[in-house]
């Protein structure tokens, strides 16, 4: 059985929200190992599509890259969107211009799943980001096993020992890894880890307080090379264009989609922002 590596959730009432939902992922996993044991798990992953390559797609270009997510639900605003079909809103985002599609597959809070991963998968071209709560090696393989091409890593979840051996068993199954930061020691942490990919959010996941300069006071501690996400605060495309002015490279985006009636159009125009 995979040994759990999450940061051991403490006391302080900062870090509760994002305990918690650390703690029921990884229930929530371990009742899934329960059904597929690991063993079964890797047998699947010589079934499964090579990933993509969502770093090279995400290269600094003469454009912002749009990371547009399936998201139905959050803490910090409840229910959003119905989503009956995430592979049809999927294919929406890569109409509309989109350089990777990420999927929440949390369930208790976010009502995700592993499905919407695989159903989106099956019906879009482009690389599909696992978002979850992910700190056990088995998540990482069930990650791969569903068709996923990048996953995320929450630096403020995870030791440094477990940021590194997750971010390269995800590296090892071919996937690429966005590695979230909300700090100054989480992005050292980040880089050190050896990330490629790193992204900060404007959300912090302890509290769900909301800066949205912090990418801006953050993002020259990013060394070159590494790809620049920003995250959260997205309500329109001014908020896309400050992030770009402030050096995204990417953005992310979830509830100004999930929310809109037309998301490829309203994605479009992030893009052209």
């Amino acid at each position: 059985m995979a040994r759990s590596t999450s940061r051991a959730p403490t006391s302080s009432p900062v870090e509760n929200v994002l305990a918690e939902l650390v703690a029921g992922a990884l229930s929530d996993a371990a009742s899934r190992r329960a059904q597929t044991p690991l063993a079964d798990l890797e047998r699947k992953l010589d079934q499964v599509t090579p990933p993509l390559d969502a770093l090279d797609l995400l290269q600094p270009r003469d454009h912002v890259h749009i990371i547009a997510e399936v998201k139905r639900a959050s803490p910090s605003r409840g229910s959003m969107a119905t989503i009956a079909d995430p592979a049809s809103l999927a294919a929406d985002y890569e109409r509309g211009g989109a350089s990777v599609i990420s999927v929440l597959t949390e369930g208790r809070r976010f009502l995700g799943s592993l499905a919407d991963l695989t159903a989106v998968k099956e019906r879009v071209t482009l690389p599909v980001l696992r978002k979850d709560f992910i700190a056990d090696p088995y998540q990482v393989i069930e990650a791969r096993a569903a068709g996923a091409d990048v996953i995320l890593l929450i630096v403020a979840a995870l030791e440094q020992s477990a940021l590194i051996a997750l971010h390269q068993l995800a590296e090892q199954l071919g996937m690429r890894v966005l590695v979230e930061a909300h700090d100054a020691t989480e992005v050292a942490r980040g880089v050190d880890a050896g990330a490629r990919i790193l992204g900060i959010n404007a959300r912090d996941l302890r509290d769900f307080s909301l800066d949205r300069d912090r990418f801006g006071a953050l993002v020259d501690r990013i060394p070159d090379g590494v790809v620049r996400v920003a995250e959260s605060a997205v309500a329109g495309p001014a908020d896309v264009r400050h992030y770009r002015d402030a050096g995204a490279d990417a953005v992310l985006v979830g509830e100004a989609l999930v929310t809109g009636s037309d998301p490829a159009t309203t994605l479009a125009s992030f893009i052209d922002a």
